[in-house]
């Protein structure tokens, strides 16, 4: 037979607790469990900000902005969930990808949250060459940020 399998108190990736044998109250880690896999499937925050919010709704996350303050000091650049009226910070992995509902565009995380910048449009003119020229630099380093294209060697 072999041997079983030995595992940390929690998942490697997303800190999900994991249940022991015998163990007492596993509902409580069961929930939780389930309240950080809620928060995190297909994922949607409500925008960034450095404050919680008066009156949040249950099953609202948000991006805590710099400088976190009140019940979010310590808690810049993680994920704010609002689970059972209490609070669940996720820290970001690198691939996690959420919808900013604020901007609707999509944030990823690669060492930092990163969203596509605006890109300035050509408004015609005399030097038409050059204003769509920089319209094209300006969209393909928008790809490029958005992580559609790969940073240039």
């Amino acid at each position: 037979m072999s041997d079983p399998f030995l595992f940390d108190s929690t998942s490697p990736r997303f800190g999900l607790p994991l249940l022991f044998a015998g163990q007492a109250q596993k509902e409580a880690f069961v929930n939780e469990a389930h309240a950080l896999t809620d928060a995190l499937l297909h994922c949607a925050i409500e925008g960034e900000t450095a404050a919680p919010p008066a009156d949040p709704a249950d099953g609202a996350c948000w991006l805590v902005g710099a400088p976190a303050a009140d019940a979010w000091t310590g808690q810049e650049g993680r994920l704010a969930c609002r689970q059972a009226g209490n609070w669940l910070f996720v820290t970001p992995r690198d691939g996690m990808r959420l919808l900013d509902r604020a901007t609707g565009q999509e944030r990823r995380f690669f060492g930092t949250w990163r969203m596509a910048a605006g890109i300035v449009e050509p408004n015609g003119g005399t030097i038409v060459d050059v204003q769509a020229r920089a319209a094209i630099a300006q969209i393909v380093a928008g790809l490029r940020e958005a992580g559609i294209f790969p940073d240039s060697a």
